[in-house]
């Protein structure tokens, strides 16, 4: 069962982080923390079945909530903020299983564009990124990308995008990272939105689509260093 636990901001200031223990059956020595996106948190429907799921695959799996959403505000916190909250989020869960295994560290959109600027601002013991929906630019504002800290990035990456995400294409991503050094995985969910949504009328069930995606993002984990 899931459980509870605090992540200390400051001494005054703290949030909610949820875990989700690893199916003992199928273990993977892997730990995985993800961000919320800007618009819901962590108990929204994408977070909970995405973590529930990963553990199930045996990937030790944390969500947390970011100072606002904790506190009940709509607005994201101040960008330095949003990174505070998830360092914080890294060190707590670093001392309750200090055993952890591999650290990997992503998240839905916003959530995982936080994780990507922390990491490229040196976050140190990260084996790798999953981004779930990295928000390459704001819908219909293509010229205000939000890429040009990737190319300071060590960690292996992979991005799961939609080939209808409004927030940025297959196609924009792919040209975003030619200039990455590190290793930049892309998958590409056919027909899916920012949040993986296929048309009812699409070749795969949504179902089927959740699942596909699940098996990548554990297959790609299992191969890091």
């Amino acid at each position: 069962m899931p459980e509870r636990a605090r992540v200390e901001i400051t001494p005054a200031e703290a949030v909610t982080a949820v875990v989700y223990p690893a199916a003992a059956v199928h273990r993977a020595g892997i730990g995985l923390i993800l961000g919320h996106g800007a618009g819901a948190n962590q108990a929204s429907g994408f977070m909970v079945r995405f973590a529930t799921a990963l553990a199930a695959r045996g990937v030790e799996t944390v969500t947390f909530n970011f100072v606002y959403t904790e506190q009940g505000r709509r607005l994201p916190d101040k960008n330095d903020k949003l990174e505070n909250c998830w360092r914080a989020a890294i060190a707590a869960v670093r001392g309750v299983t200090p055993a952890l295994g591999k650290l990997v560290i992503g998240g839905k959109s916003m959530g995982g564009r936080i994780a990507s600027q922390i990491a490229a601002a040196g976050e140190v013991g990260v084996a790798g990124l999953v981004f779930l929906g990295y928000p390459l630019h704001p819908p219909g504002r293509p010229e205000k990308l939000r890429s040009e800290h990737l190319s300071r990035i060590r960690p292996p990456m992979l991005f799961v995008q939609g080939s209808r995400d409004a927030f940025g294409s297959p196609d924009e991503l792919r040209a975003a990272l030619a200039d990455v050094r590190a290793a930049a995985d892309l998958f590409v969910v056919d027909g899916g939105d920012h949040s993986f949504k296929v048309p009812k009328r699409g070749a795969m069930p949504q179902d089927q689509v959740y699942e596909t995606v699940l098996d990548e993002i554990v297959r790609w984990m299992r191969t890091l260093d």
